[in-house]
C-alpha cells in the first residue's frame, strides 16, 4: 500500500515472496519426500533457490519477530549460525522384556548411552564457534513388553561456520557409533544439508537502520545482537545481497507456549513501513543505491555452484574450506 502511489517512479520491480517451510523440522517427513522426489532441500528458501524461483532477484529483505524485545526496537544486521541435520536410525534386537531380555539388543540404551557420549564432547567446542547440538528421540521402540530394537534420533549440529560445524559432525558421529558399538547394536547416519550462516549487507543495514530511527526515534536501531539460531534466509544471503531484521514488540520465549505479541502497531505496522521506505531509498533516482549495494556485494555461490555444493556434502565430498 506504500509503495503504490510511487510505484511509476521507482527504477525497479518488488516481488512479495510468501516461503513456506522456514523451520528445518519433521526431518523422517521430509526425508521421505525427497526419496519421493517431491522436494529436494528441506527448506522453503533453498528449494526456491533450486526451482529458480529467486533467478531475477537482485537482493532482498526480510523481518523476523524476535522472542523477548517487547520494546519499539529493531535488531539490524545480528548474525545466525549455519547448521547440518542428521537422521540417526539405532537397530538392535528384539526379545520380551521381561521373559527373556538377555536375547535382545537394546537400541534405546546404545541411543541414551550417546547423549551422553555427545554432551561429553562440549568442553571441546569452542566459545568462538557457538557449537550447539540439541539431539531428539523421535522413537524409542515399539512395545514396551519388548526390547526396542528400532530407534530413532534426529539433531542438528550448529555453529557460527563451517569448518567447525563438520568438526564437531565428525565428533557426534564418533559418539553414535561407539555407543552403538559399546551395546552390540548397529546405527546408521544420514547427514543432510542444512542452512548456511547469514551474511547481512551493510549498505542495506544501514538504509532500514536510517528509516527505522525516522519511525520510533534515535536509539530505535540496535546493532550486534547474536540470533544463535538459524534461518534459511542464510542460504540466500549467499548468492544476493540480503537483510534479515528483528523487530521488537513480543514477549515470552521462542519456540515455547508463552511467546506473544505485546504490541501490535511494533510486530505488523512498523516493518512494513520501514521495508517499503528501505525500498524507495534503493529504487529511487535510477536506482542508484541499489546499485551500489549490488556493485559492493561477492556472492559467495551462483545458483549452479551451490546446488552443487549440497551434493558433494551429501555424497561426503565437500570440502569446507572451499566455503
Amino acid at each position: 500500500m506504500g509503495l503504490a502511489p510511487l510505484a511509476g517512479e521507482l527504477d525497479g520491480d518488488v516481488a512479495f515472496v510468501a516461503v513456506p517451510a522456514e523451520e528445518y523440522v519433521e526431518l523422517e517427513y521430509r526425508e521421505r519426500l525427497r526419496q519421493d522426489g517431491k522436494i529436494r532441500f528441506f527448506g522453503g528458501k533453498q528449494e526456491y533457490i533450486r526451482l529458480g524461483v529467486l533467478d531475477d532477484i537482485d537482493m532482498g529483505m526480510m523481518v523476523h519477530s524476535h522472542a523477548g524485545v517487547a520494546d519499539r526496537h529493531f535488531l539490524i544486521g545480528c548474525d545466525s549460525s549455519g547448521f547440518i541435520g542428521k537422521l540417526i536410525r539405532f537397530t538392535g534386537r528384539e526379545a520380551h522384556a521381561g521373559a527373556r531380555p538377555f536375547d535382545g539388543i537394546n537400541a534405546l540404551n546404545a541411543a541414551a548411552l550417546s547423549l551422553l557420549a555427545i554432551n561429553s564432547q562440549r568442553e571441546t567446542f569452542r566459545e568462538k564457534d557457538r557449537i550447539r547440538v540439541h539431539p531428539i528421540i523421535t522413537k524409542g521402540g515399539d512395545l514396551v513388553n519388548i526390547v526396542p530394537a528400532d530407534v530413532r534420533m534426529e539433531t542438528y549440529v550448529r555453529g557460527t561456520n563451517l569448518p567447525a560445524i563438520l568438526d564437531a559432525s565428525a565428533k557426534v558421529n564418533r559418539s553414535l557409533q561407539g555407543c552403538a558399538y559399546a551395546i552390540g547394536a548397529k546405527v546408521d547416519v544420514e547427514e543432510l544439508p542444512g542452512y548456511l550462516p547469514l551474511v547481512q549487507d551493510p549498505g542495506m543495514s544501514e538504509l532500514f537502520a536510517g528509516n527505522a530511527e525516522t519511525l520510533l526515534g534515535a536509539g530505535s536501531s540496535i546493532y550486534g545482537q547474536e540470533l544463535i539460531g538459524a534461518t534459511d534466509a542464510g542460504d540466500v544471503s549467499s548468492l544476493m545481497p540480503f537483510i534479515h531484521i528483528s523487530t521488537g514488540g513480543y514477549i515470552g520465549n521462542a519456540h515455547s507456549k508463552e511467546f506473544t505479541i505485546c504490541d501490535r502497531e511494533m510486530a505488523y505496522v512498523m516493518p512494513a513501513r520501514a521495508m517499503a521506505m528501505t525500498v524507495i531509498d534503493l529504487l529511487w533516482d535510477g536506482a542508484a543505491a541499489a546499485r551500489r549495494v549490488r556493485s559492493a556485494y561477492t556472492p559467495r555461490f551462483t545458483r549452479e555452484s551451490y546446488l552443487s555444493f549440497w551434493d558433494r556434502f551429501r555424497a561426503g565430498t565437500a570440502d569446507p574450506d572451499s566455503f
